[in-house]
Parts: C-alpha cells; sequence; structure tokens
C-alpha cells in the first residue's frame, strides 16, 4: 500500500431485526463492527474506527491489513470434504457431462449474490 493513500478495504452493512438498526463491518479487521439508523451511517462509523485503527497499528510500528480485493490471487483453491460427498459430487458432474472443477464452478458462479451497498444507490 502507498503511504497516505487510504487502503481499499471491504465494507459490509447488514440490517439487524433485533436491535432495528444497521450493523457494519469491515472484512480485513474481523470482531470490530459499528451500528447506526442507515447502511451509509453505518459504513462511515466502520470507517471511522478503521481509521483509528490504522492509526494505532502505525503508532505500533506494525503492519497493516491488506485490502481482500488488492490481492493477487491465483483462481486455485482447494477444497476438502468426505469421500461421500467427493464421490456425490463426481456423480453429479458426470451426470452434467462435465469434470467435476467444471461442475463446481459453475455451482458457484450460480450462487445468488451476496447485497451490497451498491443496492442501495442504484
Amino acid at each position: 500500500m502507498i503511504t497516505g493513500m487510504k487502503p481499499n478495504y471491504t465494507y459490509r452493512a447488514e440490517w439487524d431485526a433485533e436491535r432495528l438498526e444497521y450493523q457494519a463491518r469491515c472484512l480485513e479487521f474481523p470482531g470490530r463492527f459499528a451500528a447506526a439508523f442507515s447502511a451509509h451511517e453505518a459504513v462511515a462509523a466502520m470507517e471511522r474506527i478503521v481509521t483509528e485503527e490504522l492509526a494505532a497499528i502505525a503508532d505500533a510500528g506494525e503492519r497493516a491489513p491488506e485490502p481482500l480485493t488488492d490481492r493477487r490471487l491465483s483462481g486455485k483453491f482447494l477444497i476438502r470434504t468426505s469421500p461421500t460427498l467427493h464421490a456425490r459430487l463426481v456423480v453429479e458432474a458426470g451426470e452434467q457431462g462435465v469434470s467435476l472443477n467444471q461442475w463446481v464452478v459453475a455451482k458457484l458462479a450460480e450462487r445468488p449474490r451476496a447485497f451490497s451497498l451498491d443496492d442501495l444507490f442504484d
């Protein structure tokens, strides 16, 4: 990260029906959250918490977490599962006439998209 630039951290806000407020979090700082009556206010509050946390990290001479979206990923990941589930997935892929890898990629691509703050401002 270039010094002086604000990191591109990943923020999420979700409605908490029990508390009747939005809960915001930053994925790079697990365990921290902020609450407000609107998603925008909750994320803004979370951004302030992250700014304070970054100042404390800098004061301590520690390294700030790398933003998830700035990571360069290979596109490969390993899944461990039971032999029974593995066999069932291989059969399902075979029924579709595709490799297990192609089947898993298709299933991941079909999953419901998570709600994002962009949805609020379209």
